[in-house]
This record gives C-alpha cells, sequence and structure tokens, in this order.
C-alpha cells in the first residue's frame, strides 16, 4: 500500500512537471498573464511543503492526509483553517523573495488591474517598494533585467526561470520531507 507521503509526493512532483511544460507552451504563445499564473501555482506548492517542514510529524501527516484527500488544512490549536498567507509568511522567512513574488502572482490569479499588461505596465501599479523587491530579486537570482530596463515586457524573458528556479527549490524541500527532516524555528 502507498504511504500518504508517497502520494503527496507524487501529486507535488507531477504538478511542478506540469507547470514546467506548460511555461514552454505559454512562453511560446507569448501568454504572459498564464506564465506568471503558473509560477504562483508553483510558488503555492513550495510555500505548502515549508510550511510541512515546519510541522512536528504527527502534525504533517495529518496535513498530508487532507492535502491528498482534498480538504483544507486545519489549525491546531484552534477553528479554522491554514492560510495562504500563514504560509507565505514562514516561507518568506526562509526566502526573503517569496511574498513579493505570491503577492505578484496573485494579481495574475485574480481579476485585478495587473491583467491589463498589454497597455497598462502592471509594474507600474505597485508600490515602489513592491516593483523593487521583484525587480532586485530578478537581478540578483537570474541576472536581469538590466539598471533602466523595469518594465514588466523587461521581466517577461524571465519568467523561465524564475520557474526553474522555483521548481529546484520545491525539490529541495521535497527532499527534506522525504527524508523526514524539517525547519527548526531558529533556522527561519
Amino acid at each position: 500500500m502507498t504511504s500518504n507521503l508517497a502520494i503527496f509526493l507524487r501529486q507535488v512532483r507531477s504538478r511542478s512537471l506540469e507547470h514546467q511544460r506548460a511555461m514552454s507552451l505559454l512562453a511560446d504563445a507569448g501568454l504572459v498573464g498564464q506564465m506568471v499564473s503558473v509560477l504562483r501555482q508553483e510558488l503555492d506548492s513550495m510555500v505548502r511543503v515549508i510550511y510541512l517542514l515546519t510541522q512536528d510529524h504527527e502534525r504533517k501527516e495529518i496535513l498530508i492526509e487532507a492535502s491528498i484527500h482534498g480538504e483544507k488544512w486545519t489549525k491546531k490549536t484552534s477553528r479554522g483553517h491554514v492560510t495562504d498567507r500563514e504560509m507565505v509568511e514562514i516561507a518568506q522567512e526562509l526566502q526573503g523573495w517569496t511574498k513579493s513574488v505570491y503577492k505578484f502572482g496573485c494579481a495574475f490569479i485574480h481579476l485585478s488591474a495587473l491583467l491589463d499588461y498589454n497597455d497598462r505596465d502592471p509594474l507600474l501599479q505597485l508600490s515602489a517598494e513592491e516593483k523593487n523587491d521583484i525587480i532586485k530579486h530578478c537581478r540578483y537570482y537570474h541576472g536581469g533585467p538590466e539598471q533602466g530596463a523595469e518594465r514588466f515586457d523587461e521581466l517577461v524573458p524571465y519568467l523561465p526561470r524564475i520557474l526553474v528556479k522555483i521548481s529546484a527549490n520545491l525539490e529541495c524541500y521535497l527532499k527534506k520531507l522525504e527524508n523526514g527532516a524539517g525547519f527548526k524555528p531558529s533556522e527561519l
């Protein structure tokens, strides 16, 4: 019989592979909004796995079982569900770029003004801090865009590289989960 962990790992890895194939197709078709949506979905997987890595063994098992059965993750000590915001905050402590990319990606999943990217630059609709965070992280991790090239269309060629980075981080965290490892609060 396949363990819940094995099923969860298979689901996440399958989703990640599909994201990588989709990114290539979307880039070839110039479907930029959908490219950002794929990034956001991959990031969603990563923040969930990071969250699992911060939980004790028993709690991980409960959350993984809920996940493979399509149930929402409930909070340990109170009523309610674990929110994306809570998971993103934990991931942000580990990866300093998670919050800005996640928030930007959400704008492409939900109906928002940023979806008018063919006529209005989405980066100009962000706060200066959010825009600078995205540009800074893209330059640091992916080598561009160049100074002075701070428009959304200048970021687009980097989207596939960003997915590769998120996917590689996700795989590292999946291996930690697979090996029974985790994060202590002091590591975050």
